[in-house]
């Protein structure tokens, strides 16, 4: 009798603790999958890539993941550091990046051909057009990020200085203020 309540523990033991163990990771990656989530409402949302990582997300979750430093994103500037190391408890070690020189992206206008790829490349929709027809940059809402350049088949984009009443105010504002109120 004792063996047999010895076997059916053992069979069954493994099972439980596996259901235990694997509930509590779950609640782990809920946890973890929320940080990540609240780190990049944090960020600029420029999809960039001057941090290192491919954009935005990627870089929260390298932050939360890897304890990658804060300090890795020059569009969120010296605030956009402050608010993290709020965000995760950490004390004030973290230097500001070191600013970009501002630049807007430039379409030259007898070369366009219309294409649409850096309208889709455009993370901030600072390029504006449609098919088959001229292109054109908001310069008030590009970020000088270089992701247009790439797919631009007949090389018509650059990238010139912004003068100061183009450059971008890339700090992440609420839609509603940004948007509607502006």
């Amino acid at each position: 009798m004792l063996a047999l309540i010895i076997a059916t523990l053992a069979l069954y033991l493994p099972a439980l603790l596996w259901v235990k163990t694997s509930s509590a990771t779950r609640q782990g990656r809920r946890a973890q999958a929320a940080a990540i989530s609240a780190v990049d409402a944090l960020l600029p949302q420029t999809q960039c890539g001057d941090c290192g990582y491919p954009g935005c997300r990627p870089y929260a979750r390298a932050i939360v993941v890897q304890d990658a430093p804060l300090n890795l994103c020059p569009p969120g500037g010296g605030a956009t550091v402050r608010k993290l190391e709020l965000l995760l408890g950490k004390a004030a070690q973290y230097a500001p990046p070191p600013p970009l020189p501002s630049a807007v992206a430039r379409i030259d206008e007898d070369a366009c051909i219309g294409c649409v790829k850096c309208i889709v490349a455009c993370p901030v929709d600072a390029i504006v057009g449609s098919a088959r027809q001229l292109h054109a940059v908001i310069p008030e809402y590009c970020t000088g990020c270089k992701l247009c350049l790439p797919p631009c088949p007949v090389d018509c984009i650059s990238m010139e200085p912004a003068a100061p009443a183009e450059a971008p105010d890339l700090q992440r504002r609420p839609y509603a203020e940004a948007h509607l109120h502006a």
